[in-house]
């Protein structure tokens, strides 16, 4: 499945257009494929369910989009969770989109806690059917983050989380850093600023920007047939849970077709933390520590 194209107006940046020479030849060789209508809002997952109800079950999901310059462009995050149960629930959230492709349906899938083999602890969510659950269950790690938090995303517009954020950012002790695209930005600073947009999310996001030093990485604005080079991974890290997925964090994302796998374990924790300051230090945030 994927996103149809339409000509209706779309928050930044739109999606990749369907290259459909390439879906024919899948067609061609009986490979059956659904576009489902993104409107008003985007079919927007990233994943791939491989052997649900076999022992090899496992999920591969994150942010990358299957184009060229997401492979070779973008900033993006991927995780494979080897679980059954993880592979049935998007499995199910796959058939119902392919049974009944409406975005504003879907995602209506409420699953418990899943330990892995290694002890890890995983939560999948989907949009928007779970969104509010989603960005509140974000919200509530920021608030009880007791060592650090990163956030890796576009863009940064959800809310909940945009006022926790901006509530914690000065809490004393707490290491907070991260990494946005500041082009796409600048483009939702203006939408907030016109008459029917969300001006106290300008003083949120300003409060956050003067408290914490981010990385903005200035990328091509958005143009039909111009590269596509955005920071693109959509990570959030509060002490050692992690949220990675398809979800920016944003309004509009809450009620596109998203999911999210919250992940509860330091080693990855640290892993998805090292390689946001990676990217952050790349455009101007917090230099590297050297241990």
């Amino acid at each position: 499945m994927f996103n149809q194209d339409h000509a209706q107006v779309i928050p930044v940046p739109p999606p990749p257009e369907v290259d459909w020479n390439f879906i024919n030849r899948l067609r061609a060789i009986g490979i059956q494929f659904k576009p489902v209508p993104g409107v008003p809002d985007l079919m927007h997952h990233k994943y791939v369910v491989r052997d649900a109800g076999t022992p090899a079950a496992s999920v591969l999901t994150g942010s990358t989009n299957w184009t060229n310059d997401s492979w070779t462009r973008e900033e993006n995050l991927i995780v494979t969770i080897a679980s059954g149960e993880i592979a049935a629930d998007y499995a199910a959230n796959f058939e119902g989109l392919w049974q009944n492709p409406i975005v504003a349906t879907s995602g209506r899938i409420s699953s418990p806690w899943t330990a892995l083999t290694d002890g890890t602890r995983v939560l999948p969510y989907f949009c928007p059917g779970r969104a509010m659950k989603l960005v509140h269950a974000m919200a509530r790690s920021l608030a009880s983050a007791e060592k650090r938090i990163r956030i890796c995303s576009p863009v940064i517009t959800s809310g909940p989380i945009l006022g926790t954020l901006a509530e914690v950012c000065r809490q004393p002790g707490l290491d907070i850093a991260g990494v946005y695209d500041a082009t796409q930005m600048d483009e939702v600073q203006h939408q907030w600023a016109t008459p029917t947009g969300s001006a106290w999310k300008i003083t949120a996001f300003q409060t956050i920007a003067a408290a914490v030093r981010f990385g903005a990485k200035r990328s091509t604005p958005y143009a039909k047939g111009s590269v596509h080079d955005f920071m693109h991974a959509k990570i959030l890290v509060a002490d050692d849970y992690v949220y990675a997925g398809s979800f920016n964090l944003s309004h509009s994302g809450e009620q596109n077709a998203e999911n999210v796998i919250q992940m509860e374990n330091a080693a990855v924790a640290n892993s998805c933390a090292d390689y946001i300051d990676r990217v952050a230090a790349r455009y101007g945030g917090a230099p590297l520590k050297v241990v």
